[in-house]
């Protein structure tokens, strides 16, 4: 089966959560545009920012600059790692519960970090695995950043 195909079935799923996210994004936006509030406005970027354009590069970027092709268990692992991470992040912030919040960090800083360790050694120019290890490595910095200023914020 052609290579493109295998890692296409392989992140069709983060895929469509991506797309998912943009437009449950796009609906937090609308339904909340005549009572706009500081945690709806975050909620509606988180949504399409991170859940959406986060997922869609991370899934793109893992597909194509993994070295040989990444087990489907593998790529589960991380995604799942990641969807559940970002859904108690913002699960927690909405409900004011800091111990979620953070747990839901985690669960972002470790697929990240599976992230890349797992593309370090993948095909592709050197240059466009360090641009997107780079990208990963600012994700993976800001998950604490953003829990230490969730934590001024209260």
């Amino acid at each position: 089966m052609d290579t493109v195909a295998v890692r296409g079935r392989q992140v069709g799923p983060a895929l469509v959560v991506a797309v998912a996210s943009i437009i449950a994004g796009g609906l937090v936006a609308a339904a909340t545009a005549q009572i706009p509030s500081e945690r709806t406005s975050w909620a509606t970027a988180y949504l399409v920012l991170v859940c959406g354009v986060g997922t869609l590069g991370l899934a793109l970027g893992r597909a194509f600059l993994s070295p040989g092709r990444p087990s489907d268990i593998a790529l589960a692992g991380e995604f799942g790692t990641w969807i559940l991470g970002n859904a108690l992040v913002l699960v927690g912030t909405l409900a004011e519960l800091t111990w979620l919040l953070d747990l839901g960090g985690l669960l972002l800083v470790v697929a990240l970090a599976l992230v890349v360790v797992r593309i370090r050694r993948g095909p592709g120019p050197r240059w466009v695995r360090a641009g997107f290890t780079s990208l990963v490595v600012l994700l993976l910095v800001s998950v604490p950043v953003g829990l230490a200023l969730a934590r001024l914020r209260d």
